[in-house]
């Protein structure tokens, strides 16, 4: 007779059991990526989907960072009359944090959402089992041209979004203290480093990998008919913010342990 008594308990054991099937779910696409069929249309596609059109999306919410950062910093700054000193306090804080934090994150509200509803509603729908039929890998073709969509995708809008955050707070700056382009970039530059950029693009890396990863696993173990559409995709999004949160804390303790060393 079959023991179904959970282990521990049923949400412990679900929870360990949701833990295995995520695992294998990300072994399963570093092991599908480096064999073909490449689908490189399909990648560029998501690339144009993911990357071009949360452009305008991006541009605004970079814009507003800079101005309102600036703003914000501004009045601590007066106090022990260091105003000259925003542009490299600027820069540091949207290189470092700002820009690769807002971008995931926006990101992964506006891309997550839309892999993990758009798969989730091709598995309730048996779309996915009419691929697998007619020979298409629908696990290479779905998920893994998402992910390395995202991977990609990512980095670039976050440097996207540094430069449009600069440019709001220059803006911003040059109201208010009349410092030129060419003396704010040059302070600008002049603050941060090389482990600054790389840490923020190696970051942007991981980050668009989890934004993807997670979407596609959510979208393709959906259930329920268009309810499990809704969680699907509600619940790539949370998960990937809370993904996130953990990896930009353990790159921060990463970083600055090697900037300290």
């Amino acid at each position: 007779m079959e023991d179904n008594r959970p282990i521990i308990s049923n949400k412990t054991d679900d929870f360990f059991r949701g833990l295995a099937d995520a695992f294998a779910f990300v072994k399963r696409f570093f092991q599908e990526v480096w064999f073909p069929p490449y689908e490189f249309k399909e990648i560029l596609r998501q690339c144009y989907e993911i990357g071009y059109r949360s452009l305008p999306l991006i541009s605004l919410t970079g814009f507003i960072i800079g101005i309102v950062f600036t703003n914000q910093s501004r009045p601590s700054l007066a106090e022990f009359g260091a105003t000259s000193w925003l542009p490299a306090l600027i820069s540091i804080a949207i290189v470092r944090a700002l820009g690769p934090l807002v971008t995931a994150l926006i990101a992964s509200g506006k891309v997550g959402s839309s892999i993990g509803a758009e798969i989730g509603s091709m598995k309730v729908t048996e779309q996915i089992d009419a691929m697998e039929v007619s020979a298409i890998n629908p696990f290479k073709y779905l998920v893994v041209t998402r992910t390395l969509a995202t991977t990609f995708m990512i980095p670039v809008l976050v440097m996207y979004t540094d430069f449009v955050a600069l440019i709001g707070a220059f803006l911003n700056v040059n109201q208010n203290e009349l410092v030129s382009l060419s003396t704010f970039f040059v302070q600008v530059f002049e603050a941060i480093s090389f482990l600054d950029v790389f840490s923020s693009v190696i970051k942007s890396l991981v980050f668009g990998f989890t934004i993807g990863i997670v979407g596609c696993y959510k979208g393709y173990n959906s259930t329920k008919g268009t309810e499990g559409v809704g969680k699907a995709a509600n619940s790539a999004v949370v998960m990937s913010m809370f993904l996130i949160f953990i990896e930009e804390l353990l790159a921060l303790q990463i970083v600055n342990a090697i900037r300290y060393s």
